[in-house]
């Protein structure tokens, strides 16, 4: 280790002398490495301190003065006449430096602020230090003096410098303090991403993440609440500047949304720019607390509050003076007002946003109505306090000791209607905000505009492909059910000779029985009609909709499921099973069940007669009426406790329903656009309906759309001469312009290889997501009873009992309370957990997640 030292001391013994520099330490590493860390995978989930408040600095374009703002802060913080505390601290950050060693932020901090303490002599004693982390082989060359093996890698340069201002408090031992970090420096003064391919040293984007994470959580072990404790993140050049991996940096810094100080442009041509980033921040979802300008005379602050409409505060700068010779100390003492009143604002924005934190729960249970709750089990302190989202990331507030933001993953897909990673997420979030621009909202029956368009093409080429020619737009996957069972009843009275003239006016009073044949525990929907098409369980009974009937023959369905690492099949009652051979029953892997050479096999002819005697016997039962339509979720029954229906049983199924001429509805609302690996569910089942619902993850979970895809026979069924005739069902926001953008976004991204790097090379399925190894060791436990893993799905049932069994129990609540503690967000279906992942999401992320649950398995205690 190089070590230098200077004593700097006061010759003056005065008693107006109240300051001494005690010392200046640089130590410079020697033992440089030649590696650089290694890259954690999956990314790391960024608790971010709410102990203190933390803000980050940006600017509309470089060379604004961020660093003068951060100068300016500091200085406001650490020596107000009338400080908060005897030892406060300021932490200044800045992640990524270009132009060292002859440019560094953090040095100007430094050096800045210990003039200032010079200058204004404060009555307490004051510290200062600068830290530079890692450089890479050209700067950390510059700073020693001399070069080292491992060109084109980041040095670990451990660069630190360290002033003390005495003062007359310090013999009490109380003292303010600076410290400033470079965490990753460049030599050449260029873009960072442009360094990084000039000079080496790349830095990944998670672990750039992870080690400002770690620089964040300095001062937050001090206490609850501090005030005296502040922290800045300082960018480099503007919003949308490269970081070293080239992710923009509004993109980069994202996962922990700090409140953002706007450095706005005070010259010609600056207001457009500073309007432009601050739009720039708040499409991400950023919180700009203030935007501070420098005076050119201008008076461009005028226009920004009014574009702003006082929304956000703008504080103005005197002009910085441009002799390269002035020490700047007199534009400080003329800026300290500024930054005091923006100090105030920053910390007003701060404590104002913990409070509300705090008060949500209770404010949350006063008001709110939530959706499959029992309130009386929800106590205020369990209630999950949600400040944003990322990607597949909730930041949630928590307090334990002091407050901070965690990151949970979002593992049930928040009701399994999301899939993108971040950058999907601010793609959407442009799409959508200009469709709301440029459309808003439009009439769309007789009228075409291109969203709608282009989402109604690729929905036929895609999910629809090679059946469906017709594309009916609804707002949620309930209607998209209601509107296939008129579909679906109007062509079956068709092909049965039960409407033969709909221009006749009796036909208005005409009724019929109609009813559907389903699958018990399948689920279809919340209203009324959908309710209907499915059987008796939890979600119809008296106390949920006592207008219930249950128009349909429900089907009593065989499952398959993972139990010891076995693939087995359960078959209901009535299906015979005597001459059945074990390897009917059993199966090594995924792909021998859902494989059609099982079509001939013995199962397949016990399944045909089984739905043959049940059609029969229903059907000659008097007062039936008849079976107009089959609905059914393929492959996956999801609300009814992620059963795997055995596919060979769905596609006979399908094919007994064809021959007889009863229409087949897919509700692929759950099942569609790659849930079960595959982008429709029919690909898996071999077989494709006349009507297929879609919804959830079609627009990427980011806004509500549905979509009913019908064949031209079933068009066909509502053409003629009168309106009387027509489809005579339809919603205020029909094919809404936002709504079908988002799903032209979303069903490109998840199918394109490269965008979507789980998309296999043949274009049609993605990769294995879960562990198999670790999916056989799940499903092997004593607590588990079977297992479910395909595409995006993995689910487990617990062994349970009695009224531990079903979807009002509350055994795994233990479990699931201990899960998100791991950074896990899971919502349980009764004794039924699962995990729920995105198209996008990464193998490496899947297998964390199971290796988290396994471990709070090997724990687990029913509640």
């Amino acid at each position: 280790m190089l070590l230098l030292s200077s004593l700097f001391s006061s010759s003056s013994s005065s008693p107006h002398s109240r300051l001494l520099l005690l010392r200046l330490h640089i130590h410079l590493r020697r033992s440089i490495s030649s590696s650089p860390p290694p890259s954690p995978s999956p990314p790391p989930l960024l608790d971010l301190p709410l102990s203190h408040p933390i803000y980050t600095i940006w600017a509309s374009n470089t060379g604004l003065g961020k660093t003068l703002v951060s100068t300016g802060l500091a200085a406001a913080t650490l020596l107000s006449p009338f400080p908060s505390s005897d030892s406060a601290k300021f932490i200044y950050i800045k992640p990524v430096q270009t132009g060292f060693p002859s440019d560094s932020d953090s040095a100007f901090v430094f050096r800045k602020f210990s003039q200032l303490v010079l200058r204004r002599r404060p009555s307490f004693a004051v510290s200062a230090s600068n830290h530079v982390l890692k450089a890479s082989a050209s700067a950390a060359e510059a700073v020693l003096g001399f070069g080292s093996e491992g060109e084109g890698e980041l040095r670990d340069l451990g660069a630190y410098e360290e002033r003390r201002l005495l003062g007359e408090e310090w013999a009490a031992g109380a003292a303010s303090e600076l410290t400033c970090k470079t965490m990753y420096a460049w030599r050449e003064a260029i873009s960072p991403h442009l360094a990084v391919e000039r000079e080496g040293g790349a830095v990944p984007d998670k672990v750039l993440l992870e080690v400002l994470g770690r620089c964040l959580r300095i001062g937050s072990e001090d206490g609850r609440g501090r005030m005296d404790v502040w922290s800045v993140v300082e960018t480099a050049g503007g919003v949308a500047s490269p970081g070293p991996s080239g992710t923009l940096q509004c993109d980069l810094y994202r996962p922990f949304r700090l409140p953002a100080i706007l450095v706005g442009d005070g010259r010609l041509g600056g207001i457009s720019g500073t309007i432009s980033a601050y739009e720039s921040l708040k499409l991400r979802g950023y919180d700009v607390v203030a935007i501070v300008i420098e005076d050119h005379g201008l008076v461009n602050e005028v226009p920004l509050l009014s574009y702003l409409g006082n929304r956000v505060p703008v504080l103005v700068l005197p002009p910085v003076p441009q002799d390269p010779s002035d020490n700047l100390m007199e534009w400080f003492d003329k800026s300290q007002a500024v930054f005091s009143s923006l100090k105030e604002i920053m910390l007003s924005v701060y404590s104002e946003r913990i409070q509300r934190f705090h008060d949500m729960p209770k404010r949350a249970g006063d008001i709110f109505w939530w959706p499959f709750t029992q309130h009386k089990l929800v106590p205020e302190e369990t209630v999950t306090v949600i400040d944003s989202r990322c990607g597949e990331n909730f930041s949630v507030h928590k307090v334990q000791n002091n407050d901070f933001i965690a990151q949970q993953f979002d593992a049930c897909a928040s009701w399994w209607t999301q899939g993108p990673d971040a950058t999907l997420q601010i793609e959407l979030a442009r799409d959508v905000g200009y469709a709301a621009a440029r459309f808003g909202h439009v009439m769309f029956p007789e009228n075409v505009y291109e969203p709608a368009l282009e989402c109604a093409e690729l929905l036929l080429e895609g999910v629809g492909k090679g059946w469906a020619s017709r594309t009916f737009f609804s707002d949620n996957g309930s209607t998209a059910i209601e509107v296939a069972l008129k579909m679906a009843f109007r062509k079956f009275s068709l092909d049965h000779g039960i409407i033969l003239d709909s221009t006749d006016p009796n036909t208005i009073g005409k009724f019929i029985e109609v009813k559907v044949i389903a699958l018990k525990g399948s689920y279809h929907g919340d209203t009324l009609g959908a309710m209907e098409a499915q059987a008796p369980s939890s979600y119809t009974g008296f106390l949920q909709q006592p207008w219930y009937t249950g128009k349909g023959l429900f089907l009593d369905p065989p499952t398959i499921f993972m139990c010891d690492g076995i693939w087995k099949l359960s078959l209901p009652e009535g299906v015979q099973s005597e001459k059945l051979k074990q390897e009917e029953l059993t199966f090594q892997s995924r792909g021998e069940f859902f494989s059609k050479s099982r079509d001939g096999s013995s199962l397949a002819g016990s399944y045909s007669s089984f739905i043959s005697q049940q059609l029969s016997a229903y059907s000659g039962l008097r007062g039936f009426g008849h079976i107009g339509a089959l609905i059914i979720e393929p492959v996956v029954h999801g609300s009814g406790g992620m059963h795997m229906i055995d596919p060979l049983f769905q596609r006979v199924l399908v094919n007994e329903c064809r021959s007889r001429k009863i229409p087949v509805i897919f509700d692929e609302v759950f099942t569609g656009f790659w849930r079960l690996g595959a982008e429709s569910a029919s690909e898996l089942l071999c077989c494709q309906p006349d009507i297929a619902c879609f919804a959830k993850l079609m627009t990427g979970g980011i806004i509500p759309l549905a979509a009913t895809l019908a064949t031209d026979a079933v068009f066909n069924a509502f053409a003629g001469d009168s309106k009387l005739k027509a489809l005579l069902h339809g919603h205020s926001y029909t094919a809404h312009a936002m709504g079908c953008t988002a799903a032209v976004k979303s069903i490109k991204w998840f199918k394109d290889p490269q965008t979507n790097s789980n998309i296999t090379s043949e274009g049609r399925l993605l990769r294995e997501l879960w562990d198999a190894e670790l999916v056989h060791q799940i499903s092997s436990h004593p607590a588990v009873q079977r297992v479910v893993a395909l595409g995006t799905l993995f689910a487990l049932e617990l062994q349970a009992e009695g009224s531990n069994v079903g979807y009002g129990s509350l055994y795994a609540r233990s479990l699931l309370l201990k899960l998100r503690e791991d950074g896990v967000y899971l919502r349980p279906l009764g004794n039924v957990i699962y995990l729920m992942c995105g198209p996008c999401t990464s193998p490496e992320t899947c297998s964390q997640l199971l290796i988290k649950l396994y471990r709070r398995l090997e724990e687990f205690k029913p509640s």
